[in-house]
Formats: C-alpha cells, structure tokens, sequence
C-alpha cells in the first residue's frame, strides 16, 4: 500500500523532531510537519516510518505533482489500494473503504492543494475511526485537533555531518578526516546555507569542480551571514533561493537547459523519456544522457534506479526558468507528444512478449499520461481523444476506471472533428462502464459499436485497410459478448462472437481484437455447458500466449481451466490453474482479477479438503473484493462453486473456526 520512491543520501540529526513526531501521533489523529521548501518534510517523515514502523499499515500519497484537485481523490484512493470499479465518485468510495479500517495515511506535500486536502481529510476522519493522517506541508492544514510539528532547520552538527557525508560522495579526493583548517571552512559553508538540507547537498555537489574555500568565497559573495533564524525566516528562504540559483548558474549552458526542460515532468523519468522529451536543434538527442548524467552528479537530478526524479523546489526553480526562456508551451507540447506516442506503442504492444512491461510503464508514467491528457484536451481534442481510447484498456485492467472514464468522456464530448479514433473511444467506453457496474450504459455502447462495425461501408480504427474493419467487428463482438455473459445470456454471448470468429482464417493470435473475440467464446462455451469444446479453446489460448510471454489472456485461460477443473471435480488442477491466474493478475497489477483468482484458489482448497486454508484465501478474496467496491462478480457460474466453498469448509471446521480463519486471511494472507 506504500508508494516506494526513497530519496538518494543519507539522513542525519532530528532525533528530536523524530521523538516529537512519534508522541504527536500516539496522541492526534492529524499530524502535520511544517517548513519551508528544501528542509526536509518528506524525508523526516519517511524516516519515522522506517525507523520506528506503524502499529497499523501505512499508505503514502504523494501530491506535490497534482496540478490540481481534479485527481485528489483518486490519487488518495490508489495510494490506500482502492482500486474502485463501481460508478460512485472517487470521494465516496474512499470514504466507504476507508470507514472500518485502521490505518496512517500520509498525505506528503500539501501546500498547493490545502483546502481540498483539509476537507477530503476531515471527510475520512469523520467516516473512519481507525484513520490517522500525518501531512507535509508548507502551512498547517488547519484541522480540528490538528498537531503542528515545525521542523527547522538542522543544527549545527547535524548540517555539517550532512555536508561532509555529500561530499565524501561528489569528491572523493578531499581528504578524510578533513583537517581542522578545512573543517572551519566546511562549518562556515553550513552556517551560510543555514542548515537547509537541500542547500547542503547542492553546494556539497559543487565540491567535484571547486575547493572548499573556493565553495566558501562564492557564498560569502552570494549570501549574507546569518543573524538570527527562525523556521519562516525569509532570509531562510532567500538562501534556499540562493542556493538553487547559484548551482543553476554554475551548470553549463545544457545543463541549464536541460534543467529547465525536465520541469515539465510530472513524475519519474529515464533517459529516453528525457532525450524524447528535451531534444531539439540547441539540445541534439544524442547529447542528453551525457547532460543528465551531469545534473545527477550536481545533484539537481535524483536517479533511482534506472529512474530519475527532481525535488519539488528544484523543480519548481526550473519551471521558472522555462518561463523566461519562452519555450514552456513548446516542451509542453513535446512532452504530451511523447506520452500520446507512448500510448500508441504500448497498444501496439499489447499482445506481444513486452506486455507486462507496458502495463508497469504505463503505471510508473501515470501522472505524465494525464498531464498529457490535460493538454491535449485544450488544445488537440482529436488527439486526446485517440490517446484516451488507447490507454483506457490499461488503465481497466488496473483498476483506474473513474479516470478512464472522466478522459473519455471528456473527450468524446469536445469539440473535435469525426476521426476513426471514435470507434475505439466508445468501445473502451464501454468496457470501463461495464467494469464499473453500469451494464444498461454498457450494453448500449456494445451495440451500436457492433451497428457500426457491421454497417456498409464502416470505418476503421485508424490505420485502414481490411485488418482495422476486421478488429472493429471482433472488438465490438467481445464487448456485446461480455455484455451478454454478465448479463447471463451466455448463448446470446456464443451466437455473436461465434458469428463475428465464422470463416475468419488465420489463428487467435493474429490481433489483439481477435484474442479478446476468442476469449469470449471461451468464457460463453463454458457458460453454456460445452465443456469438453471450452477445455480445448482455453488450453489452445493458453498455450499460445505463454509461448508469446502474453499475461491478461492467459490469466483468463486460466480462470476458465480452474473453473472447468472444478466443474470435472479435479481441484488439484483448479488449484495450480487458479494460483497461475494470481502470478499474472499481481504482474499486471489487476486487483479485479486478483480477487477472482482467489476465489477458485478457495474454491479449490475446498475441494480438496483443505477448510483452514479455503477459509483463509477465501478471507483474503473478501479484502480485495472490498478494495474493487464491489461483492463477490465474475461470470454466473462462479457463484454455485463460491457457495459449495464456503458450505465445505463451515462443515470441516465447524463456524467459529471458519470465522477465525476466514478473519486471518481478511488480516493479510492466503496460501
């Protein structure tokens, strides 16, 4: 439930701070760290977390990248694990899921979004006596009973351990120990940056070209000394300012650049996001790895990983010096051009070796996508709307449905002319408002997606020819089909994927729209008691997506293997079909799927005589059950098998230690 994103280099000092922070938890239930830019809010927070733990599970919501509160509720939600799949407003289902729950949820960098997050926050602790909310931010979020803690700047000792440690780093030539002469220079440095854990670490960096003194005569010439200090001293901040404007002065004219360029991130980059993103004539793309590099070791740039990420204040300092340059608008539309590129592979990619990979990629780069979408839709509806359409199915899969759903939407009813990116738009339409759990909206898109993929002379899905008419009729027949299986009209689901697969030559492998027609059928053979016909056409699915290192179709061959095993009293097989299903679905990132293996993986342990652990996973199915917003879905004919389980394994284990079970897996596992 915890976002993992560490800052690089070491943490010294505020143990003082940390006790602070550690009674003031034990005693409200809104905490917030306070300070200025650069001194270390989200950093001291993540030590706490680290060094002392929580009695309860921790979820981490970063906002500071948020332009604004359209997404707060949602970003909130998949911090805490909601991966909500029913038509309630973000708030509303994060209110639900959250009523009955004990849990920390830290809301990190605040200050831009603060009476939004004041009143989503007093909404959930309303609803939710087991909630406690640690903030950071730049100003209390002025909540009833809220405690304030100010964090300062690090105290003499502690900036210059700080100082001294980066150094080491950047510049291993100086020596170690530093002699008492370099150690007064080194203690005058600190003195001047006050203390500011970001200003240490930018000027240490500066340590790789220049000699302690030299470092110590610039400050002496940019920066006043300090006088007295207190946590809002604007001089404090004048200094931070200071700090940055000097690195970015030192920084060759690239660096600058590219600085200034990588401002329009909105989350973690690599380099070939960066060299697609940043490049052009002043800054060739064979040149930026090098630049990045460059900013990396003046510590501008954070790599993690393969990754890269620049700090709010940084950030912040580039984004302005875009807007001197003139060119924001410029790298903004680079930058959605990117990610609208991005998109069209990954869809190309989908049935292909490299599909789980797109599904993490298109995780990571999630804020960039719709930073992307948010321009587009001002200023390229056409375009948003083909990058909506392409990206919605992902975003289904992993549990981003009221997202896919406000950009389709949204784009579908711009002002744009009629493209063949129309079709796709309201086919993915209609399976995220099938996930969603409004199958009358559903099943009127998948019928007229199937009236106009069948109508004379129909158009396609963009890059013409007979192929793109084909896969508008196939994806079309899956979605009415699925309509249909949900519905539980699985012969009216067989007749119109059977008729849209009749005659078509070539294999199920031959597009992505024909695999998902094929699954369909499966799933509808089974549905209608064609058992023996629905073993061989999931065996066939499986077998050949396993040969393409292809996931979500295969997860589902899997469901279809462990239900039919169940059906035939084989729960062995069941087992290991539906525990291939949960290796999947967690690599794809689908809590849905997750939950519906789960319940065959219970299903199956029932089968086999095995209550206790029936129970268990059948507990842990219930949690995320909960966490899609729904009761137990699937196909009808999971639900007799869902209810012979649990008959089962009451029976084995009498109900008092069902209930003991069944709370362990509800508690946090199943096997």
């Amino acid at each position: 439930m915890r976002e993992d994103r560490r800052e690089s280099g070491v943490f010294v000092g505020r143990g003082r701070e940390l006790a602070g922070l550690r009674t003031a938890l034990a005693g409200s239930r809104v905490v917030t760290v306070v300070g200025p830019g650069g001194v270390g809010k989200s950093r001291t927070a993540r030590q706490l977390l680290e060094q002392t733990g929580s009695a309860r599970p921790v979820a981490w919501a970063e906002l500071s990248r948020l332009p604004d509160a359209s997404r707060l509720a949602d970003a909130v939600a998949a911090a805490c694990g909601l991966a909500d799949h029913t038509a309630r407003e973000p708030a509303e289902a994060l209110c639900a899921w959250l009523a009955d729950r004990r849990l920390l949820l830290v809301l990190d960098s605040c200050e831009h979004l603060v009476p939004e997050v004041r009143a989503l926050a007093a909404d959930l602790l309303t609803v939710s006596p087991g909630l406690s909310v640690l903030a950071t931010s730049r100003e209390p979020l002025s909540l009833p009973g809220e405690h304030v803690v100010e964090l300062a700047p690090l105290s003499p000792d502690a900036a210059l351990e700080l100082f001294l440690s980066r150094a080491a780093a950047v510049a291993p030539r100086l020596p170690h120990p530093w002699p008492p002469s370099l150690l007064r220079v080194a203690r005058d440095i600190c003195r001047r940056l006050q203390g500011v854990p970001l200003t240490l670490e930018l000027a240490a960096a500066q340590l790789t070209h220049h000699s302690p003194e030299e470092l110590a005569a610039r400050l002496r010439r940019h920066i006043d000394p300090l006088t007295s200090a207190t946590p809002r001293d604007p001089r404090r901040h004048q200094s931070l300012r200071t700090t940055i404007g000097w690195s970015h002065e030192l920084c060759e004219p690239a660096e600058r650049l590219l600085w200034a360029r990588l401002s329009v991130f909105a989350g973690p980059f690599d380099a070939d996001d960066a060299r697609a993103v940043c490049s052009d004539e002043e800054l060739p793309p064979d040149r930026v790895p090098a630049v990045l590099d460059a900013l990396v070791a003046k510590s501008v740039v954070r790599r993690v990983g393969r990754e890269h990420l620049v700090l709010d204040t940084v950030r912040e300092y580039g984004g302005s010096w875009l807007g001197r340059l003139g060119g924001r608008e410029a790298v903004r539309r680079s930058h959605a051009a990117h990610f609208h590129r991005l998109a069209r592979l990954a869809e190309e990619g989908w049935l292909s070796s490299g599909q789980d990979g797109w599904y993490q990629r298109l995780g990571s780069r999630h804020r960039d996508l719709c930073a992307a979408l948010d321009l587009l839709l001002r200023t390229r509806p056409d375009r948003a709307l083909d990058m909506a359409a392409r990206v919605a199915f992902f975003w289904a899969c992993c549990g981003r449905l009221n997202e896919a759903q406000s950009y389709l939407q949204r784009a579908l009813n711009a002002p744009r002319p009629d493209n063949s990116s129309l079709a796709r738009a309201r086919w993915a339409l209609g399976v995220v408002l099938l996930l969603r759990g409004e199958p009358d909206h559903a099943h009127r898109l998948a019928l007229a997606c199937q009236a106009a993929a069948t109508a004379p002379g129909a158009g396609h899905y963009g890059n013409g020819g007979h192929d793109d008419h084909r896969d508008r009729r196939l994806d079309a027949a899956y979605l009415l089909g699925l309509s249909h299986l949900m519905a539980g009209r699985p012969l009216a689901a067989r007749i119109v994927t059977e008729n849209a697969l009749d005659g078509l030559p070539g294999t199920p492998f031959d597009s992505a729209a024909t695999l998902r027609c094929h699954l369909a059928r499966t799933f509808a053979l089974t549905a209608t008691g064609l058992h023996h016909q629905a073993r061989v056409a999931a065996e066939e699915l499986r077998e050949g997506c396993a040969a393409r290192g292809e996931y979500w179709t295969r997860s589902y061959a899997d469901y279809q293997l462990a239900l039919l095993s169940l059906i035939e009293d084989r729960p062995a097989a069941a087992a290991a079909h539906a525990r291939s299903m949960l290796a999947a679905k967690q690599r794809l990132g689908d809590s849905f799927g997750t939950a519906l293996g789960l319940d065959l993986l219970a299903a199956a342990h029932a089968a086999d005589g095995d209550p206790v652990r029936a129970a268990r996973t059948s507990g842990a199915g219930q949690t995320l059950w909960q966490s899609v917003g729904h009761p137990q879905r699937g196909t009808p004919e999971l639900a007799p098998l869902r209810a012979e389980c649990e008959r089962r394994a009451r029976a084995g284990l009498g109900d008092d230690a069902y209930e003991a079970a069944y709370q362990e897996g509800v508690r946090g596992g199943w096997s």
